[in-house]
């Protein structure tokens, strides 16, 4: 029997896929995952498990009440190297109905394209390139992602608190329209 290697991983082999999960139960599938890839030694192979969640605020009984709210309610994305150890145990983790991506019959799934997770880290706070902001109240931003992207705005108001910025941004007819918009959102722009 031949002495087990320590895998050598690449970065360009570790993309992120999106796994289906029974709705309401990503967290759950989320746990169990991350145990499944401590006790069974995938390490190497499984990186990070994401629930794309974000804070919102409720009302009840005249209280403001923060709660996460899930974007894809029924999905989770994972970043790993696609071997077959690592499609074993995602697939039958309890929770987990399949990959999106996966055509069946033994076909392993495509990756997400890796703008399109990045702009989905950035929107959760949990993308390591925006971390910090190097705006403040007065600067000109240009909006990333949501209904004004590619938009310029002016920031008139921040919360640190919350990390959402009040932005007027010019729309119909040059009238300035305020937008509160999260700082991941935002870039600095000098046009």
């Amino acid at each position: 029997m031949a002495d087990k290697k320590e895998p050598e991983v690449k970065e360009e082999e570790v993309q992120w896929y999106v796994v289906n999960t029974y709705s309401g139960h990503e967290n759950r599938v989320k746990e169990n995952l991350e145990k499944r890839v401590e006790s069974m030694g995938i390490q190497d192979y499984l990186f990070r498990i994401v629930v794309a969640e974000e804070p919102e605020i409720e009302i009840k009984g005249g209280k403001q009440v923060e709660k996460m709210h899930n974007l894809f309610p029924g999905y989770l994305f994972v970043e790993m190297k696609m071997t077959n150890e690592a499609w074993y145990v995602i697939r039958n983790t309890p929770g987990v109905t399949g990959f999106i991506g996966s055509s069946g019959g033994g076909a392993k799934p495509f990756p997400v394209a890796p703008e399109e997770m990045e702009s989905i880290l950035r929107r959760i706070g949990k993308n390591d390139k925006n971390a910090a902001i190097d705006f403040k109240i007065g600067d000109r931003v240009k909006v990333l992602s949501g209904p004004f992207v590619g938009k310029i705005g002016r920031v008139i108001a921040m919360n640190d608190q919350t990390r959402i910025a009040s932005v007027s941004i010019a729309m119909f007819a040059g009238r300035e329209i305020p937008s509160d918009l999260e700082y991941t959102d935002l870039e600095k722009t000098e046009k």
